[in-house]
């Protein structure tokens, strides 16, 4: 089971433009006789992986127009904490942000996860963690060997960027906080930058930026890093759904999203002018004109339920990161 964990790390200032913007709940943005409500609002975070939001998520809002019959606003917001606290103020019916924050707000906010995106035909519905070293350097080989070196983590709140590597190298018999000098790089990139500068000997990354798209921003080039560790699947960002809606509204959400494909978005015109070129991890759809679907620009979306998170319970509780104990 998860354990009951208090929101300490969410602020809840950080939503108060979103609560403003997106009017006083679910009742303020009228609802019909059977309780429905005739408009819902979707939002999501900015991400490292795009640059344009609100055409990632473009598709999936105008399907969900469609299939649902209400109009669907759609809010970029400026951090997980700020969708949290508006999700638990009604304020938010759908919304996607990262894995952690959803084992956060669970135990706060009347929501569930409906879904998960699945980035290629034949891939599973996560992201798997890297550690890269400098491809000059054969030091390390594996997470023992992190002792006494300098590491790169991304952010306290990351899953693949600090948390599943944590728990990892813990269990390698490595204690972050005391074998190690560590350093918070504040972004996935960044972390790679600051490996190839020299400020650390390892860098733990989300496999996305490795493999796609630092090396398609020409940002990382062959040979310049080396992979020595990849983490166990990690559940991806989760679509998450208000429990106050009719349970037939949130039932179609479910299907839409996942009814989705990117190439089937595109050949319904859901992104006209937006298309992009499927990437070479879709197999023998690569180079297919497909939408971009979510900041991650997924193949398509799977089901998803409160047990497909069970993952970061465990996490958090091999490494009990601050970040998980606060406030207990």
């Amino acid at each position: 089971m998860f354990r009951k964990t208090a929101m300490s790390v969410i602020a809840v200032t950080a939503a108060a433009g979103l609560v403003s913007a997106c009017g006083t709940g679910p009742g303020a943005r009228g609802a019909a006789g059977n309780g429905r409500p005739d408009q819902l609002v979707f939002a999501a975070i900015p991400s490292e992986q795009t640059d344009n939001l609100q055409a990632a998520f473009a598709p999936i809002v105008t399907a969900l127009q469609k299939n649902l019959g209400v109009p669907v606003e759609f809010q970029a917001v400026a951090s997980n904490a700020a969708v949290v606290e508006a999700q638990v103020a009604k304020r938010v019916d759908v919304a996607v942000y990262g894995a952690f924050s959803y084992y956060l707000a669970r135990s706060r906010a009347d929501v569930r996860p409906v879904a998960v995106p699945l980035q290629a035909p034949k891939g599973a519905p996560g992201a798997y963690a890297y550690g890269v070293t400098r491809g000059d350097d054969t030091s390390i080989t594996s997470l023992a060997d992190v002792k006494g070196k300098d590491v790169c983590f991304t952010d306290p709140g990351s899953t693949t960027g600090y948390l599943q590597p944590l728990a990892s190298m813990k269990e390698a018999g490595v204690d972050a906080t005391k074998d190690a000098r560590t350093v918070f790089t504040k972004g996935h990139d960044t972390a790679v930058a600051s490996l190839l500068a020299g400020d650390c000997d390892i860098a733990f990354v989300g496999d996305v930026f490795i493999d796609t798209l630092l090396p398609a921003r020409g940002q990382l080039k062959p040979g310049q890093v080396r992979k020595v560790w990849t983490s166990p699947l990690i559940p991806g960002p989760p679509v998450v759904v208000g429990t106050w809606l009719p349970q037939d509204m949130r039932d179609k959400i479910a299907k839409t999203v996942t009814g989705l494909t990117a190439t089937g978005a595109a050949s319904a015109g859901l992104c006209k002018g937006k298309e992009i070129k499927g990437p070479a991890s879709w197999g023998d759809q690569a180079g297919a004109t497909a939408c971009p679907l979510g900041s991650s620009n997924a193949w398509t979306f799977v089901a998803a339920d409160d047990g497909t998170y069970r993952p970061i319970a465990r996490i958090c509780e091999v490494t009990k990161a601050d970040v998980c104990t606060s406030g207990d």
